[in-house]
């Protein structure tokens, strides 16, 4: 398959990754290309900057999540040869599991879609040593992917003199530079970033971003790279049919919470339910009085709840209606701020108490400080969602911890082998902090859409006697 893509990557975080990712998607936009963006790792926001802000399908790719074959597929499924395709790279360009491997980095992703690489380089501060920098990199790209670069935060008058620098000494493209000048600014919170929805102005700060890009960046060069790149010879291409995506109305509906509280879901995921025979159907744990009507499993994605814990304490009716839910054996997968909400209650950093939905008899409390973190192999101890010995990959990042964390699996860090129990599994109900990716192990995605399936037939017999 001939496919046009690059790479934004770069040396480390901070360097400028994301706001020259968002100017060229939205400048390719702009020029009428049909854009499409795919990021790098576990990362939740940047896709929805992508997505709900520039109005292009964002995705995330990860080598850990899923081998390299896998991974091949899910970037290729339902993918055209018009398309011109940008994946946004993660923390360093080498920078893998632990920080030491090259699993999970950019660069093994890079290397396992065959992806030319723009390197973004923040040169503040820099003089000649940016090219002893960018040399560094070149000679330990063994795949020879690198094939341009940017440099970050730069006047013209000194990008005018080192550019020539180092296409002379390096034999790499310079492709332009982007000044350092009042830019849009994602401000920082305990989970990362600020929503999109949440900054103000952030399309006309992006476009603005996107037009100096414009100015100082050759995006002819920048296709150029794309449409040289490798074709995927071999590599098949998935549709949703392809995949096993039910049709027909005869469908069980998972209720998906999804509103400003609730809102970290990766795509794959809920596609991969889709094509395991479910229904998805979204509803506001904030602002929704109860479930849909047909709704026969419930998913509870993270977010932000702790921010939220008042006025989800407020909403009387819809705590009832999950707690009931619960009570009836409906199916219910929560993760991380989902499974805050099915606890009694959230106490704030003030220790104020806001009332949850109790289906799960103890309290979240806020640490002051990063509980867990990172990548994790969750592997099952006692649960039948995830029976003894079964694993499914996914991470952790929260700074809230629970009274009970539960015992029914185990989380195991890849790299230095360290476990600790999590996941209370309580009839129909499997909650934890972990966010799980499913394609890393489709029969769980499998088993809880079973699961929903068997819900909905107890109710029509139930309904007929």
């Amino acid at each position: 398959m001939k496919l046009d893509r690059v790479m934004i990557a770069a040396p480390g975080s901070g360097s400028g990754k994301t706001t020259i990712t968002c100017g060229l998607l939205q400048a390719f936009k702009n020029a009428g290309r049909k854009v499409i963006s795919y990021k790098c790792g576990p990362d939740y926001i940047d896709p929805m900057f992508h997505q709900k802000v520039i109005d292009v399908p964002a995705k995330n790719l990860d080598t850990f999540f899923t081998d390299e074959e896998t991974t091949r597929k899910l970037f290729l499924k339902n993918r055209k040869e018009d398309e011109f395709v940008i994946l946004e790279g993660v923390m360093g360009l080498f920078d893998g599991l632990g920080g030491i491997r090259e699993e999970a980095s950019s660069y093994h992703l890079a290397k396992v879609t065959k992806t030319p690489i723009i390197l973004v380089v923040d040169a503040k501060g820099m003089g000649r040593s940016v090219v002893s920098l960018i040399a560094g990199f070149l000679a330990y790209d063994k795949e020879k992917l690198i094939k341009g670069i940017i440099l970050n935060r730069m006047s013209r008058s000194y990008y005018e003199m080192i550019k020539p620098l180092i296409e002379q000494e390096l034999s790499i493209a310079v492709l332009g530079y982007f000044p350092d000048h009042k830019e849009f600014h994602v401000g920082s919170r305990h989970l990362g970033l600020m929503m999109p929805d949440e900054i103000a102005d952030i399309r006309e700060q992006l476009q603005e971003s996107s037009e100096q890009l414009q100015k100082t960046v050759s995006l002819d060069a920048v296709l150029q790279l794309a449409e040289n790149a490798e074709e995927l010879e071999g590599f098949p291409v998935i549709t949703d049919t392809q995949a096993g995506a039910a049709e027909g109305e005869n469908r069980p509906v998972i209720a998906v919470a999804k509103d400003e509280a609730f809102c970290f879901y990766y795509e794959d995921n809920l596609d991969l339910l889709k094509e395991c025979g479910a229904k998805i159907e979204y509803f506001s744990p904030l602002h929704d009085n109860g479930l849909p009507d047909d709704c026969c499993g419930i998913l509870l994605g993270g977010g932000y709840p702790e921010l939220y814990a008042d006025k989800l304490g407020q909403n009387v009716t819809m705590l009832h209606a999950i707690k009931k839910a619960a009570e009836n054996n409906m199916p219910i997968v929560a993760e991380c701020g989902g499974f805050m909400y099915l606890h009694s209650a959230i106490a704030d950093k003030e220790n104020r108490e806001y009332t949850m939905t109790e289906v799960l008899p103890a309290k979240c409390y806020n640490t002051g400080k990063l509980v867990r973190f990172g990548y994790i192999e969750l592997v099952g101890v006692n649960g039948d969602f995830l029976p003894k010995g079964e694993m499914i990959r996914g991470h952790e990042f929260h700074y809230y911890d629970s009274e009970d964390n539960g015992e029914d699996c185990l989380a195991v860090k890849p790299v230095t082998g360290k476990s600790y129990p999590c996941i209370i599994e309580k009839g129909n109900c499997f909650a934890g902090f972990p966010h799980l990716y499913y394609p890393s192990n489709p029969v769980f995605a499998e088993k809880f859409v079973k699961k929903v399936r068997e819900y909905r037939e107890r109710l029509t017999i139930k309904s007929q006697v």
